[in-house]
């Protein structure tokens, strides 16, 4: 075989660097929906990553569509839009200066031309010139083998996450307590979240054809929560080690965490020493009253007595004392019992119900809340132990 020329070693090497960096891209797109789809993906985007490729939003025109794709390795977020191209490429920019260019632009049409490792932005009578890196280098958009799926109402899943999620732990130490545990039981799915203080549980109701046990990362589901339309379906995919919810022409993968969830079930209890029913406005206005005297390096301490009909609501500090007295409808016996006043009110703020159920062991052993008319949602908080 004859020995390739210097001559021709160059010719070749060009070649291959003018593949590389590909022809002229043209594509024009509506700015409204361009700025959506960069304010989606973006959602994606860690602020603490030490990886600048990982910062930027990797882009695809084909076939006259749109994919913008941004990961932090535990989200990753997929979108579509339509636009008007001329020729297919990929190349990543960068997520922050992208975002900003695009959302100052004025509403309307933008014509985007890319050659080489520059992009050319024009609207109107802006025109912009910014830098852009090879796709080379970036992460593959995930995909979940293996798995089985089912789909779900877009507002019952929100509900699901915004009435659990904020209950999760923020230390590191328990990783599996920062996340939500998603416990699908073929008839029903159990969203549950705690953080060794108080613990959260939605149940929503849905036929499902399998059982399974996922540790979903709080923040992939706040950030799911943005995203998701306020009506509509979300397909839900699950495997071993990743879970996917797809609506309309977004979808958002996430890492699961690994290890066992506690063994929540053990600590609803059935049976109750008092039952309170109590108007659940008037309870929250009374402890964020009596929270003004409870100081946080005290626990947040507030005092709560129930007898004759009457819920007394207490607390103290070395500036001075407060006592609150609501009206209740009890069936038990008295009793009384110490919280922290932010628990109880992260819990009743987040329920929907007028009424809600007080429903009590005794002093030591953990509250647990219901609303009257809703039996979907419970919240569990465990009491402060008072010297003496």
């Amino acid at each position: 075989m004859d020995l390739l020329t210097n001559q021709q070693v160059l010719l070749l090497l060009l070649n291959i660097y003018l593949l590389y960096l590909g022809g002229t891209m043209n594509f024009k797109i509506n700015k409204i929906s361009l700025n959506q789809a960069i304010s989606t993906v973006q959602k994606a985007i860690s602020t603490r990553t030490t990886d600048p490729l990982l910062e930027g939003i990797y882009v695809r025109v084909k076939d006259n569509t749109i994919t913008l794709f941004a990961t932090d390795n535990i989200i990753s977020i997929v979108t579509k839009i339509e636009c008007k191209s001329t020729e297919d490429g990929e190349f990543v920019v960068a997520s922050k200066l992208f975002g900003d260019i695009i959302r100052k632009l004025p509403d309307a049409l933008i014509d985007i031309t890319v050659d080489k490792n520059m992009m050319n932005i024009k609207c109107e009578k802006s025109k912009f010139n910014i830098s852009i890196h090879s796709a080379s280098g970036f992460p593959e958009i995930p995909s979940i083998s293996g798995s089985q799926s089912f789909t779900m109402d877009c507002q019952e899943l929100k509900t699901a996450i915004r009435q659990t999620s904020f209950a999760v732990s923020q230390d590191e130490i328990r990783k599996t307590f920062t996340g939500v545990l998603m416990h699908i039981k073929k008839d029903h799915i159990n969203f549950v979240a705690l953080d060794g203080f108080r613990l959260a549980l939605k149940r929503v109701d849905l036929q499902v054809d399998l059982e399974e046990k996922s540790i979903i990362p709080a923040r992939s589901l706040t950030e799911l929560s943005k995203i998701l339309p306020e009506e509509g379906e979300v397909k839900i995919i699950t495997s071993l080690n990743a879970i996917s919810f797809e609506s309309e022409s977004t979808c958002l993968y996430s890492t699961l965490l690994a290890g066992e969830f506690f063994s929540y079930d053990e600590l609803i209890r059935k049976d109750h020493d008092l039952v309170a029913k109590v108007i659940r406005r008037e309870l929250i206005n009374s402890l964020e009253r009596a929270s003004l005297l409870a100081k946080e390096e005290r626990a947040n301490l507030v005092r709560v007595e129930i007898k004759d009909q009457i819920l007394n609501i207490s607390s103290n500090s070395e500036i001075g004392d407060v006592k609150e007295d609501i009206f209740c409808q009890m069936e038990g016996r008295e009793i009384q019992i110490a919280f922290n006043s932010k628990y109880l009110l992260d819990g009743l703020k987040i329920m929907e119900d007028e009424e809600v159920r007080l429903n009590f062991i005794d002093s030591v052993n953990p509250l647990i809340i219901k609303g009257v008319d809703d039996e979907s949602y419970l919240y569990l908080v465990l009491p402060v132990r008072l010297a003496g």
